[in-house]
């Protein structure tokens, strides 16, 4: 195997030359054994890897630094392989961070020019994607479009008739208008899709572009998982994907999920000794660690399969697929008809080109291809507005189901609070401390190093001496408040322990633990943190203000859970501190088994933390109740806390009954039997002292129910819940990357605000669907019932194919545009949700578009059979003034179609520019087809009078819609048996 590098040579420290001569000589001879003896290597033995930080390992970058000599491909074999005996050949993993010249402490030097160095040497942390698709690949899908292909069919043989027949000067007018017709329908068609596709692989981006926390050059900080280089030191902790392969370098408790790499479900445990390789793309389940990075992107284990993944930007979401079946099926229908028109072999050409003509007629109208297109057009559109309403929406269907969602249950922490912590109580015994000072020496020490050595956060002091916080909002605020407050100093705590073992917090534990060694006298200590009611439920004794130990007796536990209680009452969160020095035999007997005692410890003290409510959380959750849907609080706060809180944010009404089957424990609700669950979960707003499972165990409930469940979450364990719902909502800043991965939308700024609003666009979405389903049947009925008299009675039609294909291109792009893309109102809030049984059309739209289609069917028809002697007129003229009477019936319809239910139509029409902009193009378009394409739109030019006639018969539509509006329409829902 090639050597992996020239040992750099410069040191901070001159003085400390010999010690990296040392490690160069070592490190040269091992690689040299190893290309000479591999064998003799492959079967050495190794009880445990080096772990301990050499103090030659404190390099500085040159200026010419140079990865020539190191081998990417043995390290990336290294790790792929788990190879433990090469590992120690290469001096462990400190050896390797020499040969990356990289600081197993401080990280790399992060330079731009080392940065820009490792990526040229061991390339960049990104994966080739597939090639965007291009706009020729959406043409050719809309060509595929069976309606287009049978209009191109009817061109062609329109073509061919018309130049058999008129010849080629005039002959060709029908089949051509046909084609430029079927031109535009293409490009507008491959023209939104495109555009769609391009805005999901923006939100690719934006979604696969994760923070990372990294050390380098000493200092903590948050970078994108795109600039991560080999020779990074990555902080990774609970619900963190590994962001590229490495070498575990420190942490404790570490617990990875390689189910992605290896299909196996079970965590696997990466620690220094037997198993310290960490896989790019597996997540933490448990635990944290430092690593260092050894591969990034393309030479990674996960990095070939990276390259294969891409978002399906086809997509189709249920309403889509409700659509396309009513179009499917319209379509078959249509077909039918057009195959059973017979025509005999000695029919002469004119008869064949007139039957045609019909027939394609009546099938253009038959088909509301539209559907899906504006579908598609309103959920790109809101997916677009709802990025600037910090909502991003990573599955197209939660658009449309957050709409009918009947349930949502809430987390507190970050969701329903700010999440910005603050200590402001602190109880020594039973006694409130507003000072240090008035804190025994002993007990100070004891609460300094149960808050340093017991934490997964850290304080970093920059040139100023200014202190920076890192870690979650819990640790920062207790961090804080010991440094301020109790003049604790981090770093000398830490160097005159030694941590043996730990317990990380995770949300089924709700507390951590370390075992330590003082290096002073050599005791071995104990120091819990944790929910209060949980760490005083492991304490048999306590500390009085004094300092001094007492037994923990039943009247002493029931005032400190009095305390406990008071503060949650507070809307405090309650933490309690608890320690014991452990005899050196007891840790040697169960040294083996890993396992800091649990039991009779000694309360230190209980500690209040406020988080408090953000504002406008509680307008918020009023707005969600108002709008029919239950909000539910899941926590894992203690009931007085979640109870405090759930009323500061209107979930509980101060005047309700706080019965147990309002507020519960969800032990007590997992205890239920399942009879239990499904009759009481109706009634219970808040859940506190909840698992991740009591949460799955709700939603699964709730769904039962016929409930539509939306659930926030943020947390790895919260995966299987985000999951299981019908719309999983992950925190955008707490959220874990396994959790986000897991949602249907990420909630940008974790605000329970923002989950409403996401609730309003649902609706918003469903509703302008359903405007424009009404418009178009409104058109299609109309259309099909006009031309198909027309042809029974006269055997002609009186709108041409072009004219239809028109009509088509007002219906479903242009009336698309105006409808799909209007914004939420507050009416939506104000209705109930729509059950997953309701039909898509509903008895108010049937009351609007059959009532505006029988007045179209009844002017039209007048038209066609008495317009010649009411305006005088020839039957060219008349046919036109049908086809402009019944285009401006759709213009004046489109401003009915925006209020499905309200009277007051012209409402906020000022707020939506791109509907206005609609309507003037396509009455400037209309007059350009009458008065200037007559040739290829078959019209002849109109005077003013008749102009005036065709816009005051389709004016009347707005005081019909008035008038029908007032008429009163049945719950039961109409036409039963269409199951669209």
């Amino acid at each position: 195997m090639a050597s992996l590098q020239n040992v750099p040579t410069i040191l901070r420290k001159p003085i400390k030359r010999w010690r990296l001569a040392f490690a160069t000589i070592y490190f040269s001879r091992t690689l040299r054994s190893l290309l000479h003896h591999p064998q003799s290597n492959n079967n050495s033995s190794c009880s445990k890897l080096p772990s301990s930080t050499p103090p030659f390992l404190v390099l500085d970058v040159k200026a010419d630094a140079d990865f020539s000599n190191v081998d990417q491909t043995s390290l990336t074999a290294l790790v792929k392989e788990k190879n433990l005996d090469q590992l120690l050949g290469f001096g462990g993993v400190e050896g390797v961070a020499v040969a990356l010249r990289s600081d197993v402490k401080n990280g790399i030097h992060g330079a731009a020019k080392d940065v820009a160095w490792r990526q040229e040497a061991f390339g960049s942390n990104t994966y080739p994607r597939p090639p965007t698709k291009s706009f020729f690949h959406f043409v050719v899908e809309a060509f595929k479009d069976l309606t287009i292909l049978v209009l191109l069919v009817c061109a062609t043989l329109s073509l061919c008739f018309g130049i058999k027949e008129h010849g080629l000067k005039e002959g060709w007018y029908d089949g051509g208008s046909i084609l430029v017709a079927v031109f535009l329908v293409i490009s507008v068609s491959a023209v939104s899709n495109y555009r769609q596709n391009r805005q999901f692989d923006k939100l690719s981006k934006v979604s696969n572009n994760i923070q990372v926390n990294v050390v380098r050059n000493e200092i903590c900080q948050q970078i994108s998982i795109f600039e991560i280089v080999v020779g990074d030191v990555v902080c990774l902790r609970i619900g963190d994907q590994v962001p590229a392969d490495g070498l575990f370098l420190d942490g404790h408790s570490l617990q990875v999920d390689e189910s992605s790499i290896t299909g196996e479900s079970d965590n696997v445990e990466v620690n220094t000794s037997q198993n310290p390789f960490l896989f790019s793309g597996t997540k933490v389940a448990d635990g944290y660690a430092l690593m260092l990075v050894t591969s990034v992107g393309m030479n990674t284990t996960w990095g070939q399969m990276m390259s294969t993944i891409s978002r399906d930007t086809n997509e189709q979401t249920p309403l889509q697929a409700r659509l396309n079946e009513l179009t499917s099926s319209i379509d078959d229908n249509g077909n039918k008809e057009f195959n059973g028109r017979k025509t005999k072999s000695d029919d002469v050409v004119n008869a064949v080109v007139g039957i045609i003509a019909s027939a394609v007629s009546i099938l253009v109208m038959s088909i509301p291809e539209g559907l899906p297109l504006a579908v598609t057009l309103t959920l790109a559109y809101s997916m677009k507005r709802m990025m600037a309403d910090q909502a991003m929406v990573r599955k197209l269907s939660a658009c449309e189901t957050m709409g009918s969602a009947t349930t949502i249950c809430t987390d507190k922490t970050g969701t329903l609070t700010l999440n910005q912590m603050k200590v402001t109580k602190f109880w020594l015994g039973k006694q409130p401390i507003e000072a240090s000072s008035s804190i025994a020496t002993n007990i100070l020490k004891l609460i300094q190093h149960g808050v340093a050595l017991n934490t997964t956060g850290s304080i970093y002091r920059d040139t100023t001496a200014k202190l920076e916080f890192s870690g979650s909002p819990t640790e920062k605020a207790i961090l804080s408040w010991s440094v301020q407050e109790l003049g604790m100093d981090m770093e000398v705590l830490k160097k005159n322990c030694t941590i043996l073992h730990v317990e990380a917090f995770n949300s089924e534990k709700k507390r951590s633990g370390i075992l330590m060694r003082k290096k002073t006298d050599n005791t071995i200590h104990v120091h819990w943190k944790g929910a209060a009611e949980m760490i005083l439920a492991m304490c048999s004794s306590y500390y009085d203000a004094s300092g001094r130990m007492k037994d923990l007796n039943v009247t002493e536990r029931m005032t400190f859970e009095q305390i406990i209680q008071g503060m949650a009452a507070s809307s405090l969160r309650c933490i309690a501190f608890a320690h014991k020095q452990i005899p050196e035999e007891e840790h040697e007997i169960k040294e083996g088994r890993q396992k800091i005692k649990e039991d009779s410890l000694t309360l230190i003290g209980l500690m209040g933390i406020k988080d408090p409510c953000r504002p406008g959380v509680r307008k918020a959750v009023e707005d969600c109740q108002h709008a029919g849907v239950n909000v539910k609080m899941i926590t894992g706060d203690n009931v007085f806390t979640a109870r405090a809180i759930a009323t500061e944010c209107g979930i509980l009404k101060a005047d309700q009954n706080m019965n147990s089957e309002v507020v519960i424990e969800g032990e007590a609700f997992r205890k239920y039997t399942p009879e239990e669950r499904m009759e009481k979960v109706d009634k219970i707003c808040v859940m506190a002292r909840s698992s991740p499972f009591d949460k799955l165990l709700m939603i699964r409930c709730l769904k039962q129910k016929g409930h539509v469940v939306a659930v926030t979450g943020d947390g790895t364990n919260d995966a299987p819940a985000l999951k299981e719902a019908d719309i999983g909502l992950s925190m955008g800043i707490q959220g874990t990357e396994v959790a986000k991965e897991s949602s249907d939308i990420i909630i940008l700024d974790d605000n329970f605000a923002s989950v409403a609003m996401v609730l309003r666009w649902g609706r918003c979405v469903y509703n302008n669907i359903q405007k424009f389903i009404q418009f178009q049947l409104t058109v299609n009925l109309a259309a099909l019932a006009i031309n198909f008299v027309a042809v029974l009675s006269a055997g002609e039609v009186p709108l041409t194919a072009v004219q239809l294909l028109w009509v088509n291109l007002i219906m479903d792009t242009l009336g698309a545009l105006a409808l799909a893309t209007e914004q939420p109102t507050k009416e939506l809030m104000e209705k109930q949700p729509v059950g997953k049984a309701e039909p898509l059309i509903t008895n108010i739209m049937w009351r609007n578009l059959l009532a505006q289609a029988l007045y179209q069917i009844a002017v039209l028809l007048t038209l066609q059979f008495k317009g010649g002697s009411i305006f005088g007129v020839k039957d060219k003229i008349k046919n036109t003034l049908i086809f402009n009477t019944f285009v401006l019936c759709q213009v004046f319809n489109e401003f009915n179609a925006r209020k499905l239910e309200k009277k007051n139509i012209f409402k906020g029409i000022h707020k939506n520019k791109l509907f206005l902009g609609v309507i003037g193009i396509t009455v400037i378009l209309q007059v350009v087809m009458v008065e200037f394409l007559n040739k290829f739109a078959d019209t002849e030019r109109l005077d003013r009078g008749q102009w005036e006639a065709c816009i005051a018969i389709a004016a009347m539509s707005w005081p019909i819609g008035f008038v029908v509006k007032c008429i009163p329409v049945s719950e039961k829902p109409f036409l039963r048996y269409l199951k669209w």
